[in-house]
């Protein structure tokens, strides 16, 4: 699949490239990441490739991503309008200051106008809660961020890193009284993180919101950087971030991704995200680069095609233990169906089986 084969995100009329540009890592502030130079060099490769959706947040590097992003597409507005801005609320960069985040009314409103200043645009495309905010009602969240969407401020909104029953609560509130709904969910998933199968997926599928997975790499373990044989020796950049991933569960995983990889003349990495992209629910993958050279190695993700026999491999050796009920569901369903097979469009299979192309379009 090409980066300029579009999908809808979610139930929107909202057309994404299947890959996400993750800006996270673009300024040097916080001691790694990417020149100001390199970044937009990124973009630019990302952008003339077909890429057009773009993730960032108010505290990444202190706002300095936003920042970037926004001297780069300010130069031109129509590559501005090209672009699918996506940006989050939530981090406060103000110490001191109890209302520099959160998800309340005054902090919502503030951290919207300063991400548009910094941006140097109008709009934000996509307006994420980057976390749930246990202080604030979720009624007072979803009303403010409906007013700024009826002020053309913000086109869609999003949640990120929120528990399922209560994403589910907001999309009822939302749907039943009239305010803009939530369109997409931003949660971790990868071959190391599959406990969002339990809830968070199957929670979007059933409420209309495309998935768009982050650290579909597990922050860089599931790069092919870390194996077995270099086990304590090879320096991790993040440090603690990628170093508490590399357990034994992790080289298990890192084991297939290389016979995989190797048997399809490509990379672990490549495999690795090309798998999170193929799960139901998914609609665009987040991918994270810090030099040009990683992000076309990511983006050829895109033309990786997974056999049977590697989804099933993968999923083996990456298989995780579900909160309850998703494994009692799964092993109760022969109660109600007396012996016979059942299919609809409501099904939510444990675990998942990968979707193919007459499931995406």
């Amino acid at each position: 699949m090409p980066l300029n084969h579009y999908v809808t995100l979610g139930r929107s009329g909202l057309r994404v490239s299947p890959l996400c540009l993750g800006a996270m890592t673009f300024g040097e502030d916080l001691g790694w990441g990417s020149s100001v130079k390199d970044s937009e060099a990124i973009l630019a490769r990302f952008m003339e490739r077909g890429g057009n959706f773009i993730d960032t947040a108010n505290a990444y590097t202190k706002g300095h991503s936003e920042k970037i992003i926004g001297d780069y597409l300010g130069k031109d507005r129509a590559r501005r309008d090209r672009a699918v801005i996506a940006t989050k609320f939530f981090g406060n960069l103000y110490p001191g200051d109890p209302n520099g985040g959160g998800a309340g009314r005054k902090a919502i409103v503030a951290q919207c106008e300063q991400s548009l200043r910094r941006l140097q645009t109008d709009y934000i495309d996509l307006y994420w809660l980057h976390c749930w905010d246990t202080h604030t009602p979720i009624e007072e969240t979803l009303a403010a961020l409906d007013t700024l969407v009826k002020d053309g401020k913000v086109r869609y909104i999003g949640f990120s890193d929120t528990p399922a029953w209560k994403l589910a609560q907001a999309q009822t509130i939302a749907l039943l009284r009239g305010l803009t709904p939530i369109v997409a969910l931003q949660i971790e998933y990868s071959l190391l993180q599959r406990t969002v199968e339990g809830e968070l997926i199957p929670a979007a599928l059933e409420l209309g919101m495309g998935v768009t997975p982050w650290s579909p790499l597990k922050s860089g373990a599931l790069s092919g950087k870390y194996t077995r044989e270099n086990a304590g020796k090879q320096k991790a950049d993040r440090g603690a971030w990628v170093e508490s991933s590399l357990t034994e569960e992790t080289y298990k995983v890192v084991d297939v991704l290389l016979k995989t990889a190797k048997e399809l003349d490509t990379t672990p990495a490549r495999v690795a995200i090309a798998w999170v992209q193929a799960q139901p629910a998914v609609a665009s993958t987040i991918i994270g680069a810090r030099t040009l050279q990683q992000l076309d190695d990511n983006l050829a993700a895109l033309d990786v095609k997974l056999r049977p026999e590697d989804f099933t491999a993968l999923a083996a050796v990456s298989k995780p233990k579900l909160n309850f009920p998703a494994e009692f569901m799964n092993n109760a369903t022969m109660f109600s169906q007396g012996g016979t097979t059942v299919n609809g469009i409501s099904a939510h299979p444990w675990p998942f089986a990968p979707k193919d192309d007459s499931d995406r379009y």
